[in-house]
């Protein structure tokens, strides 16, 4: 075995194109790199990252199989450690292998049939761990048309239609569901009576192997429309995790897992009403603690009573109490946030002051924005610093 061999030696066969049930293979060690971490074999049955779909896992004379990556003409396998033979017998990871059959060959389906229904094209196909995702090239997908794709495609799985393989010219193919924009001898997958599609990735044999078929998600992503799905054995499993969690959340509320809807409804609304009340309690609080504020503050040799307050955020309680003590006689409050610099400022109309001119001006000065009425106004701080310039302008010594 040589380090780095010609390539001609490094054209692999890709035994998966005719056999996607092949879990064990002999080969040939044609080439490798890396000290042996990476090898070359003349034929194999280890499918590349490639199309959207992940790579197979398994072992290779021994060693497990890291990495496989289509090189065009061949394909490479990065191993654990080097291989001891020239002749290697490979075994796939099966359970994997099949799994991402299932999704594969769902994905034709789902596409077939969105195509057939409603002319949205497959923009793009990923295959993941957990779920698998198609782009669609459209700006909208309605929940009734994610039903009647989802009930197209199932129906199909249930008349167990065959999923074959054949290789033909790409001057002479036709009737695919995407152009192909590849020269000479293209693999075609045909589902029958629905889709021909031009696919190096491998498929189960039958529609039957797919069910059930779930769209579970859906989301808008540049300007195109991106659904979830499952299907095959990953759609069984989702389904029993899913109805695991509807059981433990329905004993958890004493209730069946029919009316579980009708409960978590009737506690958003319970907990809606709520955080009004606690807003409502919050604010009221905001003003008699305004109020006891005004009391224990002293009046300076003006007569009017200020006080500075920091606290990390603005909101609504904030804004009471800072009104409760304004709204007194020759009062100025001066509150700063920090958390997300801003400032809100109270005054009384005996004061004098204009606590929305004053704001304005000096954040303006300093390349902030603010401004309000004469007896409330609030910004944003470009610096905290900016803050005691607004407070010298409020008398604040």
């Amino acid at each position: 075995m040589e380090e780095g061999a010609t390539s001609l030696e490094l054209h692999t066969e890709r035994l998966y194109y005719s056999d996607c049930y092949l879990t064990e293979f002999t080969a040939r060690v044609v080439g490798s790199a890396k000290h042996g971490g990476t090898v070359y074999l003349d034929r194999t049955a280890f499918y590349p990252a490639s199309g959207g779909q992940p790579q197979d896992t398994g072992v290779l004379d021994g060693q497990r199989i890291l990495e496989v990556i289509d090189e065009g003409d061949r394909i490479a396998h990065v191993l654990g450690g080097p291989v001891r033979s020239e002749v290697v017998e490979g075994r796939i990871d099966w359970d994997r292998r099949y799994d991402h059959m299932q999704q594969h060959t769902g994905q034709h389906l789902l596409s077939a049939v969105l195509v057939e229904l409603f002319e949205f094209q497959t923009v793009s196909f990923h295959l993941g761990s957990e779920v698998s995702t198609i782009d669609l090239a459209t700006r909208e997908l309605t929940a009734r048309q994610i039903e009647a794709a989802e009930q197209g495609a199932n129906e199909i799985v249930r008349e167990a239609r065959n999923v074959t393989v054949a290789f033909q010219d790409s001057d002479s193919v036709g009737g695919l569901r995407k152009p192909a924009h590849r020269d000479g001898t293209l693999r075609i997958v045909i589902i029958e009576g629905l889709d021909r599609s031009a696919c190096g990735g491998t498929h189960v044999h039958s529609t039957a192997e797919l069910g059930p078929i779930q769209i579970r998600g859906l989301e808008k992503i540049r300007g195109n429309v991106r659904i979830e799905f499952v299907c095959g054995t990953r759609a069984l499993r989702r389904a029993k995790q899913d109805y695991r969690i509807a059981l433990e959340l329905a004993r958890d509320s004493a209730t069946s897992i029919d009316k579980l809807p009708e409960h978590v409804a009737s506690l958003r609304a319970r907990l809606t009403e709520a955080e009004k009340d606690r807003k409502r309690l919050a604010i009221e609080v905001a003003r008699r603690d305004g109020d006891a504020l005004y009391e224990r503050t002293p009046p300076g040799a003006d007569g009017i009573r200020r006080v500075r307050i920091e606290l990390a955020a603005l909101d609504d309680a904030a804004r009471a109490q800072a009104q409760a003590f304004a709204a007194r006689s020759k009062a100025v409050l001066l509150a700063v946030a920090t958390q997300t610099p801003t400032i809100l400022v109270a005054c009384s109309p005996d004061t004098n002051l204009h606590a929305g001119q004053i704001v304005k001006e000096n954040l303006a000065a300093a390349g902030g924005k603010g401004g309000g009425s004469g007896t409330l106004a609030q910004g944003s701080l470009p610096d905290l610093t900016v803050a005691d310039s607004i407070a010298r302008a409020l008398g604040f010594a």
